[in-house]
């Protein structure tokens, strides 16, 4: 068997060789799908993406990053700024993510997206909770970010979170900017930066 793992023109397909094995006919049709894919988000994902989002942010915050509809703007309008990760055709884990112009993020930035930027502000990251415990989320953020740096013109990365997630960002490399003016529902945030640097560092380190 092929384990395939692919995505948009900038994510490069590659294969990494399994042992062939005998599957019972029941199984076959379970097995033509490739066993761990990462691709853009289509809306025809939005429903997937949003019960995940729902399931971990609701029974912590009370609150979802992002509404159905939301969801829904955004992978029409940006889907070139999601990637999910598929496992035999489910998804496990996601990141959403649009454009914006300004140096913070403001209240705006959470429902807008603005085109043809040089920031991408990262909505949410989110893993089914069945794929959580297992370092899913640091290796999609790790993928999603060196997937940025080989898309022309993006030069950064912002995103707000909880205190208590500034050490998971501070890990994959993003720098704390300060106390976010975003509140939702009386939370406090911090932003976080992650500068994706020059094109000639993303052609040398990320393959492309």
């Amino acid at each position: 068997m092929t384990q395939k793992v692919s995505g948009s023109p900038f994510l490069k397909p590659f294969f990494l060789r399994a042992p062939v094995r005998v599957v019972s006919p029941l199984q076959q049709r379970r097995h033509t799908l490739p066993a761990s894919e990462f691709r853009n988000l289509t809306p025809q994902d939005a429903i997937s993406v949003f019960e995940i989002e729902r399931e971990a942010f609701v029974s912590v915050s009370g609150e979802c990053p992002l509404t159905l509809d939301e969801v829904l703007n955004f992978l029409g309008q940006c889907p070139e700024l999601s990637l999910g990760w598929f496992e035999e055709g489910q998804l496990v884990a996601f990141i959403i993510g649009s454009g914006w112009d300004k140096e913070r993020l403001s209240q705006k930035a959470m429902t807008q997206h603005v085109p043809d930027t040089p920031t991408v502000h990262i909505h949410v990251l989110s893993v089914h909770r069945h794929c959580r415990q297992q370092g899913k989320g640091s290796i999609l953020l790790w993928r999603y970010l060196q997937y940025l740096r080989c898309m022309p013109g993006l030069r950064r990365a912002l995103l707000i979170c909880e205190d208590f997630l500034v050490p998971f960002y501070l890990k994959a490399g993003f720098k704390e900017k300060g106390p976010s003016e975003i509140s939702v529902s009386n939370m406090q945030f911090q932003e976080m930066e992650y500068t994706l640097g020059g094109q000639a560092y993303a052609r040398r380190n990320s393959g492309c």
